[in-house]
């Protein structure tokens, strides 16, 4: 049964009323044209509900702008979905190719600060998101009375004489629900261990983000990165108002797990529209690192909920502290992620 207009529908009940489901729910594949953004290619998803997303194939099958309702859900950066064509390596010059959106993924074989490592020199968060995928494929079918909307495609990074490590992902979304899942499988393809990093960079913004709403982490243990993060540690899950020269703080945490081994973060706005929030549920034995980024700034108003498989101080700093993974020839590791809109009483019993 489809939940949808508050009330229960079947398939043969929602198809009689339709000349084709995109009327109420679809995939829409198309390409961007003017700018920066000109030929990078996305797939528009919406769920029927008023909930609706950007998966980008061109960024490595990321998620750009994503609302509920009419209300945005994810920060927006000035640089839009800009052709990964510009992407600079070096340093921090990822920062002028970063869309913030609902998702940008950081790995695959590094991901955190610019760094040399074993002779490489590594730049800020590395090659994933502005690496086009391949075998990209998107699609709208009936699943028994489920409607289920889904993108997919694979992403690799290789070198010659280094690594060849693909990331085969699938977006999946429902008719009736204000959720999305991103399930990832992460190959190693070639013939010797790699490091493995990668780290989901979720960005949410205003209105989601304003002064009064609160972070949720069901946190064992918060560690600050820096002495800046160190001074406003005890208001790490509070949002205040944009502030001109603010400068980010970010912070490590360990998350306590529910009894299914998954976990859920969310910032959560309880003044909009009777309480509305996101909310991330992941699982903590897969990706142990959850990094949190406060980034108060007027222009740059966001907090980013960040579950990853190690820190981000650089690959040589997550090597020498024990925490670097490897991936080895033939392996695979999976990752499932669960993005969602929580409202209402929901959304206020997760600020207590």
């Amino acid at each position: 049964m489809v939940n949808l207009y508050g009330k229960q529908w079947t398939r043969q009940e929602l198809v009689a009323r339709v000349g084709d489901m995109s009327q109420i729910a679809r995939v829409k594949m198309h390409t961007l044209s003017d700018g920066s953004d000109e030929g990078v290619h996305a797939a528009d998803v919406t769920t029927g509900t008023g909930f609706q997303f950007t998966v980008v194939p061109s960024r490595g099958l990321d998620i750009s702008s994503a609302s509920y309702r009419g209300r945005s859900l994810a920060w927006r950066s000035a640089q839009g979905d800009r052709h990964p064509a510009y992407y600079e390596p070096q340093g921090l010059g990822w920062l002028r190719g970063f869309p913030g959106g609902l998702l940008t993924t950081c790995g695959l074989t590094w991901m955190g600060a610019p760094d040399t490592d074993d002779g490489v020199e590594l730049g800020l968060h590395g090659r994933y998101s502005n690496t086009p995928a391949a075998a990209v494929r998107g699609w709208a079918e009936w699943d028994g009375d489920a409607y289920v909307l889904s993108v997919q495609g694979e992403v690799r990074e290789t070198v010659v004489f280094g690594e060849n490590v693909v990331c085969r992902r699938k977006i999946s979304a429902v008719l009736g629900e204000n959720r999305l899942i991103v399930e990832d499988a992460i190959t190693n393809e070639g013939f010797s261990s790699s490091p493995h990093m990668v780290l989901y960079h979720v960005n949410l913004g205003f209105p989601i983000v304003d002064a009064g709403s609160r972070v949720v982490v069901p946190a064992e243990l918060t560690e600050p990165r820096d002495d800046e993060s160190a001074r406003g540690g005890d208001r790490w899950m509070c949002v205040e108002e944009p502030v001109v020269g603010y400068r980010e703080k970010v912070y490590f945490h360990r998350v306590a797990p529910d009894p299914d081994g998954s976990a859920t973060v969310a910032v959560v706005n309880p003044t909009l529209d009777g309480g509305l929030g996101v909310y991330v549920r992941y699982r903590p034995d897969q990706l142990p690192q959850l990094v949190q980024w406060k980034m108060m700034g007027a222009g740059t108003y966001v907090v980013g909920l960040e579950p990853a498989n190690a820190r981000v101080m650089g690959r040589s700093v997550e090597r020498a502290a024990g925490r670097l993974q490897m991936i080895e020839p033939g392996e695979t590791r999976q990752y499932r992620l669960e993005l969602g809109v929580v409202e209402g009483h929901g959304a206020l019993e997760l600020i207590g």
